[in-house]
């Protein structure tokens, strides 16, 4: 199962079923843009970061959550996360 695959089968129904995005004040951010990119000499920029959900309460971001496809380690998606988390 690829990343999408992930997402698709997995991410999407599970956060539905748990009311994120139905459940008043409760919001799912995909893509989320976590920063634009660091500026590198000569004006251009490096990859901007972008986790693939923030969970978000009564405006609140509570979680990140990292879609990964079966061929990588859990732990590959639980670093990712908390780089993020503590951006």
């Amino acid at each position: 199962m690829n990343e999408a695959e992930t997402r698709a089968e997995l991410i999407d129904p599970n956060l539905a079923d748990a009311g994120w995005g139905v459940i008043e004040g409760s919001k799912i951010l995909r893509e989320y843009k976590i920063n634009i990119g660091r500026i590198q000499t000569g004006g251009g920029r490096t990859k901007p970061l972008i986790a693939d959900y923030i969970l978000v309460y009564k405006g609140i971001k509570l979680a990140v959550v990292e879609a990964k496809s079966n061929d990588l380690e859990v732990s590959e998606g639980v670093a990712q996360a908390k780089l993020y988390a503590d951006k």
